[in-house]
């Protein structure tokens, strides 16, 4: 591994050290939503991302930090670290463990190195410059992505249809028309499973920088492409798209195209 790759490790063992204790226990929740949009933010989320921007002042001080909680410092420094201590609040708070702990590198304008971490299952999935790898229990296992030409083949993903506006949500329904299987609900942890092989297209809106950075390393890395829903960089939009295969990119993106911001 390079060094960012091993520090980025670092940082995502200290995000669990500090994240896991909560999970299923007892913690302070608020609600950062307005009227009617539940938006909880808990004392995992806030102290796991302290504890991470901490390590990286000691280690990289002329390094940039955004993170979801507490905002930017230097965010146009040569090297800036973008965090999602708990991407999945909602689903720590439901005691089911597909929430993760997104850390991400950005060089010269792109994200180099993601890490997607999930401590209760003991995993870490990261994307750098030396490859796309699982660590667990004491072993690295390489990940790839897996051959799906056809969008009817596909097991695809998204968070919550109900974050569509309506424009997002006619596309999505047709491309879930399309797919073989579609499964909700699974936050970053379904751009895991893309990289593990298991999931081929996830397709998301709304996102922020820090909800997918970390994505973009470890899915590319693994062989597969992360884009907006016109097929290019991601950018301010929010609007995502992960595919294992190439070949279903274009499946959909023929459809996504129409609602893309």
């Amino acid at each position: 591994m390079t060094e960012y790759e091993l520090f980025a490790v670092d940082l995502a063992r200290e995000a669990a050290r500090v994240s896991l204790p909560y999970f299923r226990g007892a913690y302070e929740e608020t609600d950062k939503g307005g009227p009617g949009a539940f938006d909880p933010v808990t004392q995992a989320d806030q102290e796991a991302e302290a504890a991470i921007r901490n390590l990286i002042a000691a280690r990289y001080p002329d390094h940039g930090v955004i993170g979801e909680e507490y905002g930017e410092d230097r965010p146009d420094a040569d090297h800036v670290w973008i965090l999602d201590p708990i991407d999945g609040t909602r689903a720590f708070i439901a005691g089911l463990p597909l929430w993760t702990n997104l850390i991400a590198l950005r060089s010269e304008g792109r994200p180099v190195v993601g890490v997607i971490g999930q401590p209760y299952l003991d995993e870490i999935f990261l994307g750098g410059p030396s490859g796309a790898r699982l660590l667990r229990g004491g072993t690295e296992t390489p990940l790839a992505v897996r051959p799906c030409p056809r969008l009817t083949d596909a097991i695809i993903a998204t968070t919550d249809p109900d974050l569509f506006t309506g424009a997002e949500l006619g596309a999505w329904t047709q491309v879930r028309a399309a797919a073989r299987l579609a499964r909700l609900g699974c936050d970053a942890y379904a751009y895991a499973m893309l990289a593990a092989g298991r999931i081929d297209l996830v397709a998301e809106s709304g996102l922020k920088v820090w909800d997918w950075s970390a994505l973009v390393p470890v899915i590319e890395a693994a062989g597969g492409e992360v884009t907006n829903w016109r097929g290019e960089t991601p950018d301010g939009s929010g609007q995502i798209l992960a595919v294992g295969d190439i070949g279903i990119r274009d499946q959909a993106l023929v459809t996504l195209r129409r609602a893309a911001q």
